[in-house]
């Protein structure tokens, strides 16, 4: 029976390897505050060696919160909440293969995810994570009071993410979403479980700030698109078979790189239903 767990940090600021919990299987009460308390603080944690069904792994998301479906794929047969993240031998482009936060398009954007490691290539494929709270603490007093009165529109439709979607959406698409979203948020969110705030625009789906053009929002959202990826805010994760990353989605965004051309990979990944940013 699931009980005590150890958790080990990855960097000063972000990732924890998690062990002596079996995924699998629920976790008691105060276990899983505990983990709740860690998933807060520590903005994504790793489970390795885990074997789990799609049921299993929706069980397990859904101690975190609600459950959504994921926009634009349907789900894997066996459950309509897990969504195959699918890259083919052949294939050249990874889906979501750019620095993004999950869905920020919708009005209320994924609370978080779990990615379950079904089938990965003998090297290469590693996930980074990025704390947005650091981001956000390491920028100007100025800089800080300006963007905490401004937000941004973002979009499902920026060129550079959509073509990530392409060879996913022929096989695996879901006709009934709509082709596109587009919602406005803050560009500094707080966090709405532990108050801290959070740099809360991403480059796979930010356009512009609110009451700016693209042309003139362009040269600060590259400034601050450059500063929250800086190393000292990152952790990378290396996927085992049977690894199960659970990300916090108000609080960080993250990057798959693309550098297992040949082999194939696939992941089932479950969303966490989120609120309107704050």
């Amino acid at each position: 029976m699931n009980g005590e767990f150890e958790s080990v940090p990855v960097t000063p600021f972000i990732g924890a390897e998690i062990t002596g919990l079996d995924l699998s299987q629920p976790i008691p009460g105060p276990a899983l505050e505990k983990l709740r308390d860690t998933w807060h603080d520590r903005k994504a944690l790793f489970f390795r060696n885990q074997t789990l069904n799609p049921d299993e792994q929706v069980a397990f998301t859904r101690q975190f919160g609600d459950i959504d479906k994921y926009p634009f794929l349907v789900g894997v047969e066996q459950n309509p909440y897990v969504a195959p993240v699918l890259k083919e031998a052949h294939d050249k482009v990874n889906f979501g293969g750019v620095w993004h936060s999950d869905t920020t398009y919708l009005d209320m954007p994924a609370k978080g995810a779990s990615l379950y490691a079904v089938e990965i290539p003998p090297i290469g494929g590693d996930t980074i994570f990025v704390d947005m709270e650091q981001a956000y603490e390491h920028l100007s007093e100025g800089l800080k009071s300006m963007l905490s009165q401004m937000r941004a529109v973002n979009t499902s439709e920026k060129a550079d993410v959509s073509k990530t979607r392409e060879d996913r959406l022929a096989d695996h698409g879901d006709g009934s979403t709509p082709k596109s979203f587009a919602n406005s948020h803050p560009v500094v969110r707080t966090h709405p479980e532990t108050g801290r705030k959070c740099l809360y625009i991403n480059e796979g789906h930010t356009s512009h700030f609110e009451g700016w053009t693209e042309e003139e929002s362009t040269p600060l959202l590259e400034y601050l698109y450059q500063h929250q990826r800086k190393a000292e805010f990152q952790c990378r994760l290396r996927w085992g078979q049977g690894t199960l990353a659970l990300w916090d989605n108000r609080s960080t965004h993250h990057y798959p790189i693309n550098d297992y051309h040949g082999h194939r990979r696939l992941m089932h990944r479950v969303s966490l239903k989120g609120c309107v940013p704050m």
